[in-house]
């Protein structure tokens, strides 16, 4: 199953950067400010990289919420001049529906260019796109 919420152009290609952590909130700081240092370097303006945190922040409760129990969080980052393509996926066998009424799924589909839901094969995850306002060159 896959909800879409303003199409995101699957990555191709290995992920620039890859996190993997605990599924435990614990751990929620370590991956937003992984995705802020991430997207300083693209030079995202400073408003785009707090809405990417925040955006980041929403995925990530959303994923735990659904997370089987002691598995591990996958984080990757696509990076491109300008824009940034995070996927944060979990283990969760019951493959289950998301909520598209959630505060958060609302509050990331407002802040992120683009955002999807995949539940599918054991696994639950988000995947989101957010484009610098400043349209950056990025290094």
């Amino acid at each position: 199953m896959s909800v879409t919420s303003h199409a995101v152009d699957q990555p191709v290609g290995r992920a620039d950067v890859e996190l993997r952590l605990p599924a435990d909130s614990a751990y929620a700081s370590v991956l937003r400010t992984t995705t802020a240092g991430l997207a300083a370097r693209l030079d995202f303006t400073i408003d785009d990289i707090e809405d990417l945190r925040i955006a980041v922040g929403e995925a990530n409760a959303m994923v735990l919420d659904q997370a089987d129990a002691g598995s591990d969080l996958t984080a990757t980052f696509h990076l491109s001049p300008g824009q940034m393509t995070v996927s944060i996926s979990v283990d969760a066998a019951a493959n289950p529906t998301p909520d598209l009424d959630s505060f958060a799924w609302q509050v990331l589909t407002t802040l992120a260019s683009a955002a999807d839901i995949e539940s599918a094969n054991g696994r639950f995850g988000v995947l989101l796109t957010m484009t610098s306002s400043a349209g950056g060159a990025g290094s």
